[in-house]
Order: structure tokens, then C-alpha cells, then sequence
């Protein structure tokens, strides 16, 4: 996508060459910030109108038809030896990017692109050079009805706001409990598919040998017990979306069906000669690691990556526990039959508990305190056993104690991103975090003044 900036004291232009639905992608959230896009289908075509235009950013996709994004990084270096060029990949490994970096590329992303690491990395680049670049825009606030104050979830919707106009299929991450349902409720709500059908499927829910008529239908007298035709959930999710929870459940017998039906949008009933279409957009969802089910045989690659277009990760409670007394009075107000408070020692025990169940226990520990209490006060002995010998730590930390902790952190993160080439992925992945809570930590590290993003390479 070339993006330009009108109506500014100096022309943005940037060329970003993808496949066509994460061009749409990137050129719709660009847009959203303020720039101009214009897109390239390759990198010869993304050369040549570099050289009839004048452009402020190159990014470019790694693997593409015809000329890599290496090599069309190679050739602008030679032409444009001045303008900033990002590449996206989904291959990314340290060799590669180390070799990106070394070749002139300003920053090296791994898909699926974390949007604000792109909007980072864009903004930092172009400053740079001193290049004018629109404020922030403002982004579509959380939806009526969803309680958090957390800045990863409100990070999250952002997100789900930009993706959402999009026809891209999105693979929503995150563990058992966290609310994955709920943000596909919202991208659902907020796209222009939101007066069509959204169709939930959860694919760890139905028997194996049910699943297939399930998701694609069967013909009358295809198998015992068929006696009349069934219309599969694809098929009524036409001009709608289809959501498919628990993805990773999905046998592989089924695996390849599926990619054909996210290819070109046909598949055939059981017992039927004649293939249907169907126009709906896919979400998936999964609380496990497709990777590692790649690496053990269990899941396609190639499905892996027709779903993974665009990732949204839900973190877990334990990440944003400034929702946890929110959600809980949200959850203790449904339950009770009267105004219902929480003690000090409850408020307390809920903040220290580490809530492996995520949202949902905490829904399930709120209902079962609203039957026992009987009362206004909720006390420790409404809580499960579990939770109410959560206790927080007796002593608090001393104001020195909590600046130390702080600097052992930034110095654990500014190491691992060295040591990871400044792979955002990898760098969660060895501090134990998740993508989202990385991007976080990162972001109040740049506004504390710490350098985060490698320096550009000389041309």
C-alpha cells in the first residue's frame, strides 16, 4: 500500500506489497490514521511507481509472487537509497531479519502485525526523516455492555474497530475463559455483515462424525439416519460471518474441506454432486498454540495461515487485573437480589487470585457469592476455598523496592529484544507474556524516554 499525506506541509508516501485482503488491511488502518494509500500488487509494480512519484515509506511483504520482498528491498536501496522500508512476513526467523536489517530495512514485523507496533514503527520512521505526520486518531471507544478499564483490552478493540470494515479472516488467541466470543461478537457488530447472520460453531462441542454435516450439510439418504436434507452452517452464514471456536479441535480429516472453503468460497454437501457457495467471513478462535499443533502433524500449515490473516490476542485476567473488581461487581450486581459490596478482604483475595479460569471463574465465583451471602456484604467464606486463601502479600513494597523491580524489568525487556532482533514475538514468548502486554510495556517505555526501536541502518 502507498500511503501520502494531503493537506500537510510535506507528501507522506510509503508502498506496503501484500496479498490482497492484508493490503486492504493496512491501507484501511493507515487511512484511519490520517495517511493516503495507494497499493502495488508486486514489487516490480511498487518499483515502478517509485520511480514516477515521490514517496515517503516503502512496506513490502516478504514472500510475494515474482520478486521477493528481500530483493525489491535490495533495488530500492540502490534507487532510493534514502527512503525507510519496513517488511512484513509471516516466515520470520533471526536470520532473516538480521539479514532485513543489514540489507537497510528500517524495522522487520512478523505477522500477523501487531497493529500498534506498525503504527510505531510508520510514525518513527517518518519523523525521521521530517516528514509532517497527522495526530493520532481517535478510535472506536469499547462497545456499551463490556466492562474493562485495562488498557490491554481497550488496546484489543481498537483493533477490532480497524479490522472489522475489512473482509479479513481473523484468528482470535487467547486462553479458556477470556472473552475470545465477545470480540468476535464485536467485529461482527461493527463490520457491514452486521445485519447478516453470525453463526457460532464450536468445534470441540460435536462428535467428530457429526461435524462435517454440521459445518457443510448432507442429502437426504447420504448416511443412516439422514432422512431429509440439512443446510450446513456455512451455507446459512452466507453474507454473514461464521464463527469457529475452539479451531484447533477441528480434525484433520475436515482441515482440508475447510481450506477450500476459505479459497474460493465452495464446498459440497455429504451425498451431494454438486458443489455450494457460500459468502461468509470467517473468525476462528483458539486457546491453544497453532504452531506448536503444526509442529506435531495435528494442524495444516497452510489452513494455519489462510485463518491467521489477522491475530487478535485476548489476554488473560492475571494481565489486567485493574478489571478484575470491576467485572466482579458487574457479575455480584446480575446475581444478587439486592445491592451487594464487597469487604477489604475480599477486594483483596480477588486481586491476588491468579484466576486460571479467566473471566469465566470469576463469573461462576461471583454467582456462587451472591447465593451464599444472602446479605449486602460479600465475606471471604462466600468465596471458593481457592480463591479465599489467595492472600495478598502482608508487607507492600517500599516506594525503593518498587523502582528497583521496575529497572530489573526494562533491563529483562531491552535484553530479550536484543537478544531476539527485536522480534516482538520471540521476545514475549522468552519473557513469558503475551504479545499484547509486551506492546504495552513497550509503549510506557517510550513515553518514560527509553529508546526502544533499533537504530535505522546508514544507507
Amino acid at each position: 500500500a502507498v500511503t501520502s499525506m494531503a493537506g500537510y506541509s510535506a507528501p507522506m508516501k510509503s508502498i506496503s506489497t501484500s496479498v490482497k485482503g492484508q493490503r486492504s488491511l493496512l491501507e484501511t488502518f493507515l487511512r484511519a490514521q490520517g495517511f493516503h494509500i495507494e497499493s502495488a500488487e508486486s514489487g516490480e509494480a511498487a518499483l515502478e511507481m517509485l520511480r514516477k512519484g515521490s514517496f515517503a515509506m516503502l512496506i513490502s511483504d516478504v514472500r510475494m509472487p515474482g520478486m521477493s520482498g528481500i530483493e525489491t528491498l535490495r533495488r530500492v536501496r540502490h534507487e532510493h537509497p534514502a527512503l525507510p522500508v519496513l517488511l512484513v512476513t509471516a516466515f520470520a526467523n533471526i536470520r532473516s531479519a538480521v539479514g532485513a536489517m543489514r540489507d537497510g530495512a528500517v524495522n522487520y514485523l512478523a505477522k500477523p502485525i501487531d497493529l500498534e507496533e506498525l503504527i510505531a514503527s510508520v510514525r518513527l520512521a517518518t519523523e525521521r526523516r521530517g516528514h509532517a505526520i497527522p495526530p493520532a486518531r481517535m478510535e472506536r471507544s469499547v462497545p456499551p455492555g463490556i466492562i474493562t478499564v485495562s488498557p490491554l483490552m481497550h488496546a484489543v478493540f481498537r483493533d477490532a474497530a480497524v479490522i472489522a470494515p475489512s473482509e479479513t479472516r481473523v484468528l482470535i488467541t487467547g486462553e479458556s475463559g477470556v472473552g475470545k466470543e465477545v470480540v468476535a461478537d464485536v467485529i461482527h457488530a461493527w463490520s457491514p455483515r452486521a445485519k447478516g447472520p453470525l453463526v457460532k460453531v464450536n468445534c470441540a462441542a460435536i462428535p467428530e462424525n457429526l461435524l462435517e454435516s454440521e459445518l457443510f450439510g448432507h442429502e437426504k439418504g447420504s448416511f443412516t439416519g439422514a432422512h431429509q436434507q440439512r443446510i450446513g452452517r456455512f451455507e446459512e452464514a452466507d453474507g454473514g460471518t461464521i464463527f469457529l471456536d475452539e479451531i484447533a479441535e477441528l480434525p484433520p480429516s475436515l482441515q482440508a474441506k475447510l481450506l477450500r472453503i476459505i479459497h474460493d468460497g465452495t464446498c459440497r454437501r455429504i451425498g451431494s454432486s454438486r458443489d455450494f457457495h457460500t459468502n461468509a467471513r470467517v473468525l476462528a478462535a483458539t486457546n491453544r498454540d497453532l504452531e506448536a499443533q503444526i509442529a506435531a502433524g495435528k494442524f495444516r500449515e497452510d489452513l494455519f495461515y489462510r485463518l491467521n490473516v489477522m491475530e487478535l490476542h485476548v489476554p488473560p485476567l492475571r494481565e489486567r487485573p485493574e478489571d478484575i473488581v470491576p467485572l466482579a461487581t458487574h457479575f455480584i450486581t446480575q446475581f444478587s437480589q439486592q445491592p451487594s459490596r464487597f469487604s477489604a478482604t475480599v477486594s483483596a483475595c480477588l486481586k491476588a487470585y491468579r484466576w486460571p479460569g479467566n473471566v469465566r471463574e470469576l463469573r461462576n465465583a461471583m454467582e456462587r457469592a451472591a447465593l451464599l451471602s444472602r446479605g449486602e456484604i460479600v465475606l471471604p467464606e462466600h468465596l471458593p476455598a481457592r480463591i479465599m486463601g489467595a492472600k495478598p502479600d502482608s508487607v507492600p513494597a517500599e516506594p525503593g523496592d518498587a523502582q528497583r523491580l521496575e529497572q530489573i524489568e526494562r533491563e529483562a525487556i531491552l535484553k530479550a529484544l536484543r537478544k531476539n532482533h527485536y522480534n516482538r514475538t520471540e521476545t514475549a514468548r522468552e519473557l513469558a507474556i503475551s504479545r499484547r502486554a509486551l506492546t504495552y510495556k513497550l509503549q510506557r517505555l517510550r513515553e518514560e524516554g527509553v529508546v526502544i526501536d533499533p537504530v535505522e541502518p546508514a544507507p
